[in-house]
């Protein structure tokens, strides 16, 4: 049975390459071409028509990297086919066995109208059906030679991804450009084979349906003539007929398909290149479209949207109209895909703003679910987050590619840190560019883990990243699929319809409580360092902007609150999150745009930060707190001298000549201001930090350790970390300098340098000031090492059973043992501001402002005594996809924070992310809100968006425990409403008194208030 097995599947497999797949295009002429090659960037369709053209020759190299080619085709359709259907088929010389990534196409009629894309696995565009005959065909073909960036599976290095260096040799060859006849019969001959034959492979053995398939199969191998396919293709047909109606058990898994193309926002390709991907795949998904009913597409990422609208208004005008009926699914309510873990909290709120207020707006549609198939990791802050927006369900589908535990769910409810729970499924098809292949249906069936209880799942189908999106094979793979024995049922539909059915199937879903770790790509917490500090700073310098454009909006007359400029501000710091731009994944081109981006959005910024201040009139030198707490701290003034302020939350306070109630007393290597005593040994490395405050000593082995590791992960270098780079490292214990640089009562200094490896340099001050038990580490970097990853560790004398990391809106429990596979496999884990450690009594925290990498891990010491160590990740040296990713300067400040609660971890994580700001100003008013009550922190202040005056501000609590507090503003108060992020009235009620809004906050509740002004 084995041989005859076998005999049959070999003669079905070269019958079907070899006779019937030539056979499907019956006829062909060949079109007339030219070609223009346009210089530098993308030009628009009316240059290129302009343009002068020359002939062009099939087999002829093409395409320089990053380079444009225009193609003019000209053909007539031969009278003698009038009657049939006739479509042009256009090679360009496609490669590689990935459909995106390479050169691709966007078809324009003479008149500029974009018609349809040409990409690797979609490479016909409709003519006629029936055509006439004697039609005259005029194309003008933009074709784009991007350069395969994963032709060596990431490998090797390439110059390939940046245009600066990826040279001009042609990368394509093109193959064919013809009218061609599409013989239907032949076609869907091939498509029954394919199904059939799939299907076939993977019943079991014994399986009586298999053997039924497989003689079919070989009877309609006997009923084919070799001499003449076309002809006999229907009767072929005829004999796997029965077999292809057999219908499906009643009891068979059904897979919900939704057509899908996850376009990535930017990564082997520059945002420029995106915005051509996006125009054609969604040229494709409206011409499918036209062909199919039933078809249904599900796209997100408001922003590339938004640059089909601004840039090709044809396709937009298709896309509206394919939403009106219901074809096309707006979906995910986000400006773009975003990372899951490293956006702070009020960015994620305004990805979520942004996309739904953007389908909302151009659709009508509010979308009702966030999707995020293809994101590293996502935060425990998501379910609150997403159902504040208006969402009911979430999908993603990352967490297949993990490591090391298998995740134990397909379709559950997702509890987040506040006890908020949203519905969610992750698919077990395990791909979102589906194609509904054998393998695909048979491996849906298997891994879906609630048997039992539910008894359907979620396939996204298409070819994404320029691959073209859904094909039509994939919609008659579908149509196949959607009742046939031996397969679960395929039916196309509307995401929300799925997840309406899944949920009413299943409501008592198991539950997942905390973030969705993913483990893999670990590395992304670190990679590409100035791209993140860039994210991080931008975040910020938005928040102090909104704070004091909304001052100077309340109380300073003239001044005009600019809408329009944060709003487009804040849309290019969302675009960057994109996840694989913020997280360092993508290749130096768009690292290298992304910082000039942030420096952009930084000068900007800036600009109307001290628009608004200034606003408030001229008058003595005052210092400006964006943070949500009062300050006691020292500032540098702007010719650099220190000063002691006091300056209340989100106000101002005159620059005064107060004094704190401890200085700073400098002896040689030891600063000490009366509540901490850091001693710098001869190795730069801290010897001691006591904590004055409780005698006690914080270190428990040598503090602000810098390691530098081998950094080489078994494939994917920027996105990973693997395990064993902890075995091999060198410790930074050489300086070549250590020195007092300020002896100021205010503020004690000691600078350490460093030189190491391959001609890089560290500088570090250790800074400590007046009256704070925090020490900095101002930090400048020379880096030039490649597969490396430095670290920065503090060993701390308590016995942590968890470390605390901060995320959006609240902080997350990590345990410090490895006592299972899960706990061991989160040697590497994201934060924002600070990690915190401690002990009953007793805690310490390291603090941040621009890093998310770290990794904390306990030790027993030989006195007994336990060592809880927390590393920073500070820079690494990937070397694929961007060859020279990290190289150069690096500037940021961490920190060590002794004998701190979680309340003095948050503040100070404020403090270190938002410095004072001195300017010049009149006595400015009062804040614009000010809060009493512990926990309940301010992350946002603004006006409202419709433009009515109304102040928003968000909330929640910090701290993980219940909180009452009072919200009080520096404005006459006439109301105050509980809003949804979309800043639209909720049920929930606020009590108002002459002292404020009292404020109820559950731990980490996120709360949304619009203050009506009196």
């Amino acid at each position: 049975m084995h041989d005859e097995r076998r005999r049959i599947e070999e003669r079905v497999e070269r019958v079907h390459n070899q006779r019937i797949k030539p056979a499907i295009y019956a006829a062909t002429v060949p079109f007339e071409v030219e070609a223009w090659q346009a210089p530098g960037e993308p030009v628009s369709f009316e240059e290129a028509a302009a343009a002068p053209y020359t002939p062009f020759a099939m087999d002829t190299p093409w395409g320089p990297p990053w380079g444009t080619t225009w193609f003019r085709m000209r053909g007539r359709v031969p009278a003698e086919w009038a009657g049939r259907r006739v479509e042009a088929v256009i090679d360009l010389g496609f490669v590689g066995d990935w459909p995106g990534n390479q050169a691709e196409a966007l078809v324009h009629l003479p008149d500029g109208r974009p018609l349809k894309a040409v990409n690797p696995l979609n490479q016909y565009v409709p003519i006629g059906n029936p055509v006439a005959g004697g039609e005259e065909i005029d194309y003008l073909v933009e074709a784009a030679s991007n350069p395969d960036i994963l032709a060596d599976n990431f490998s090797k290095t390439t110059p390939l991804g940046d245009v600066l260096t990826a040279g001009d040799k042609p990368l394509y060859t093109f193959q064919r450009a013809d009218i061609a006849v599409l013989d239907e019969e032949v076609w869907h001959l091939d498509l029954d084979i394919q199904v059939l034959s799939e299907l076939m492979v993977h019943l079991g053995e014994h399986e009586p349906r298999r053997h039924e398939i497989m003689h079919a199969l070989d009877r309609a191998m006997d009923a084919l003539d070799l001499d003449d396919v076309s002809g006999s293709a229907a009767a072929v047909r005829e004999v796997l007929a029965p077999v292809l109606a057999r219908p499906a058990h009643a009891s068979a898994h059904t897979v919900s398909g939704v057509g899908h193309a996850h376009i990535d926002s930017a990564w082997l390709w520059p945002i420029r290149e995106t915005k051509r991907k996006t125009s054609r795949t969604f040229s494709n998904v409206t011409s499918l479209a036209d062909e199919y009913d039933d078809f249904i597409f599900a796209c997100s990422q408001a922003q590339q949207y938004e640059w089909v609208r601004d840039n090709y208004p044809h396709v937009w005008a298709r896309i509206q109209e394919s939403v009106k009926k219901g074809q096309w699914a707006p979906v995910g309510g986000m400006w773009v895909e975003a990372d899951g873990n490293l956006p702070g909290g009020e960015a994620i709120a305004r990805q979520l703003i942004h996309g739904k207020r953007f389908f909302i707006e151009h659709f009508g549609v509010e979308t009702k679910g966030v999707w995020l198939p293809d994101s590293f990791g996502y935060t425990a802050a998501y379910p609150q987050l997403a159902k504040l927006a208006g969402n009911d369900w979430f999908l993603t589908q990352k967490i297949s590619w993990n490591q090391t535990n298998k995740f134990p769910h397909h379709t559950f409810w997702w509890e987040g840190i506040d006890g908020t729970r949203i519905f969610t499924h992750f698919p077990p098809v395990d791909t979102y560019n589906a194609r509904f292949s054998g393998e695909e249906m048979d491996r849906a069936v298997r891994n879906y883990s609630e048997k039992g209880g539910g008894t359907r799942s979620l396939a996204p189908f298409g070819w994404g990243d320029g691959g073209g999106g859904p094909t039509r094979e994939i919609m008659e793979r579908a149509r196949r699929l959607a009742d046939l024995e031996g397969s679960p049922k395929v039916v196309v539909e509307h995401p929300d319809e799925f997840f309406a059915q899944a949920r009413e199937e299943y409501p008592d879903a198991p539950v997942w409580v905390g973030e969705l770790y993913l483990e893999l790509h670990r590395a992304t917490y670190t990679s590409q360092a100035r791209t993140k500090q860039g994210n991080r700073r931008s975040e910020h310098r938005l928040r102090e902007a909104e704070l004091w454009a909304t001052t100077a909006a309340l109380h300073a007359p003239g001044y005009s609150y600019p809408y329009e400029k944060l709003d487009r501000l804040w849309k290019t710091v969302l675009l960057h999150q994109f996840h694989d731009i913020l997280p360092g994944s993508s290749i130096a081109w768009v690292h290298r745009e992304a910082e000039a981006e942030y420096a952009r959005v930084a000068e900007e910024l800036e600009a109307l930060t001290a628009e608004a201040v200034a606003a408030l009139g001229a008058g003595d030198t005052r210092v400006f707190n964006t943070s949500p707490f009062d300050r006691a701290e020292v500032v540098r003034t702007a010719p650099g001298a220190p000063a002691y302020v006091k300056v209340p939350a989100s106000g101002s306070a005159p620059l005064t000549d107060a004094r704190p109630a401890r200085s700073v007393r400098t002896e040689g290597r030891v600063l000490d201001n009366g509540l901490v005593r850091v001693e710098v040994a001869q190795d730069g490395t801290l010897s001691s930090v006591l904590d004055l405050r409780v005698g006690r000593e914080v270190l428990g082995d040598k503090g602000n350790l810098l390691r530098l590791h081998t950094d080489l992960p078994n494939y994917w270098d920027a996105w990973d970390i693997d395990k064993h780079y902890q075995n091999r490292y060198t410790d930074l214990l050489e300086p070549t300098s250590i020195e007092v640089v300020s002896e100021d009562p205010l503020l004690g200094a000691i600078r350490v340098t460093r030189a190491f490896g391959k001609g890089s340099t560290i500088t570090q001050t250790i800074t400590l000031r007046a009256d704070s038990p925090r020490i900095d580490f101002e930090t400048e970097i020379d880096w030039h090492e490649a597969e490396k990853i430095l670290k920065a560790a503090f060993p701390v004398d308590v016995r942590a059973a968890h470390s605390s990391a901060e995320i959006q809106f609240g902080h997350i429990q990590r345990p410090t043992h490895t006592n299972t596979s899960w706990e061991a496999a989160r040697f590497e884990v994201s934060g924002h501001r600070w990690v915190h450690v401690g002990e009953p009594g007793y805690g310490v925290a390291v603090l941040n402002d621009s890093t998310y990498g770290h990794d904390v891990s306990r030790t027993v010491r030989e006195d007994g005594g336990t060592t809880t160590t927390v590393r920073l990740s500070l820079v690494r040296a990937p070397r694929i996809p961007d060859p020279e990713a990290d190289q150069g300067k690096h500037r940021f400040t961490y920190s060590l924070l002794p004998g701190a609660s979680i309340e003095d971890t948050v503040a100070e994580g404020y403090s270190l992310n938002l410095p004072l700001r001195v300017a010049d100003a009149a006595g400015a008013p009062e804040p614009v809100v000010s809060v009493d009550g512990q926990g309940v922190t301010v992350e946002a202040v603004k006006l409202a968006d419709d433009g009515s005056g109304d102040v928003v501000v968000r909330l929640y609590e910090s701290g993980g425990a219940r909180a009452q507090g009072v919200l009080r503003t520096g404005f006459p108060l006439a109301g105050a409403q509980v809003t949804d992020l979309l800043e639209r009235p909720l049920d929930d009620t606020v009590e108002i008194s002459d002292s404020g809004v009292a404020v109820s906050l559950r731990p980490f509740q996120v709360l949304t208030l619009r203050l009506r002004r009196g």
